[in-house]
């Protein structure tokens, strides 16, 4: 596997030190099931002023939300290696990179089973996201999918660099399991993006995918990205958002294509997970979309169009 080169400190002189102190962690079960570990030592911050968060993704992991971010983030990363050279991969809420799709959270939502377990065949074998996929499962294990970090590790070149923050703790412990070359920031990654553009290279593409646990989320980020637009002029940022049926992502975009109204913004929708379940759809805003992106997402989305209408369509 050729992987990027992982990036320990921020990249520019700018960057604030993070304090740290060492503290044993206990480890998640599936964690330890991986690495045979009851416990580890890591350098991880200190306190934080950010509120601490209760979302693990594990819950979601493969759900069609998955698929569609990371069907196009894979897309993405593959057509910028295209070139000879290198580019920076930032990513602001990275989450524990491999999941374990037999793990007991993930099979209690049944959101895999919905999602990658039947979008899968809706791709062609040479297609990234499917490289990804295959690799996760040939390297950890049929049950196994690999989050945005890991797809980042699997695409990108060791001339490239990749920058990660994760504020959970459990997240981020895990996070260093599944990438052990790579120490990420336990810190809130919004502000470690401020602290670090533009980066070197300045060629590059940022993700955002953060829970939406915060509900100031919806208001700030708009702020936020447009601080970020103008630090690094040349940058591809990929935003991805919830559908909800409450509407509350709605103000969020308008503010979002005010500031940016040569942006990709692609949605697609599915049926609920579950009974009541809030989520209807995935979408990504895309500012300096990377030619020939709105044709690949537009035949990912007939692939949701025709599950919208049955899965004999599919």
């Amino acid at each position: 596997m050729v992987g990027a080169q992982m990036v320990h400190s921020l990249c520019t002189p700018r960057a604030p030190p993070f304090p740290h102190e060492t503290q044993a962690l206990t480890l998640d079960s599936h964690a330890c099931r991986r690495t045979g570990a009851l416990t580890v030592a890591r350098n991880v911050p200190g306190p934080h002023k950010h509120p601490m968060l209760s979302y693990q993704h594990i819950y979601h992991a493969g759900n069609l939300a998955d698929v569609h971010k990371h069907s196009l983030l894979a897309w993405m990363l593959a057509y910028l290696t295209r070139k000879a050279k290198p580019l920076s991969y930032i990513e602001t809420h990275a989450g524990r990179a491999l999941y374990d799709l037999s793990a007991d959270e993930a099979i209690k939502t049944g959101e895999a089973a919905q999602g990658i377990e039947r979008a899968k065949a809706w791709f062609a074998p040479d297609h990234p996201y499917i490289h990804s996929l295959r690799q996760t499962t040939e390297t950890h294990g049929e049950t196994t999918y690999p989050g945005s970090p890991l797809i980042a590790v699997q695409t990108l070149r060791d001339t490239d660099t990749i920058t990660l923050a994760e504020l959970h703790p459990t997240e981020h412990l895990n996070l260093e399991l599944a990438l052990p070359t790579a120490k990420c920031w336990r810190t809130d990654g919004l502000d470690m993006a401020h602290s670090m553009l533009p980066p070197t290279p300045r060629r590059g593409l940022m993700l955002i995918d953060p829970s939406y646990e915060i509900k100031d989320d919806y208001v700030t980020i708009p702020v936020q990205i447009k601080k970020y637009a103008r630090a690094w002029n040349v940058g591809i940022i990929v935003l991805w958002y919830p559908i909800l049926t409450s509407g509350a992502h709605h103000n969020m975009l308008e503010a979002l294509a005010n500031n940016h109204p040569e942006a990709l913004r692609h949605e697609v929708r599915f049926p609920p997970a579950r009974p009541g379940h809030g989520m209807v759809g995935s979408g990504l805003f895309v500012i300096r979309p990377p030619f020939g992106l709105a044709a690949e997402a537009a035949t990912l989305k007939t692939r949701f169009n025709a599950l919208n209408q049955g899965p004999e369509r599919v």
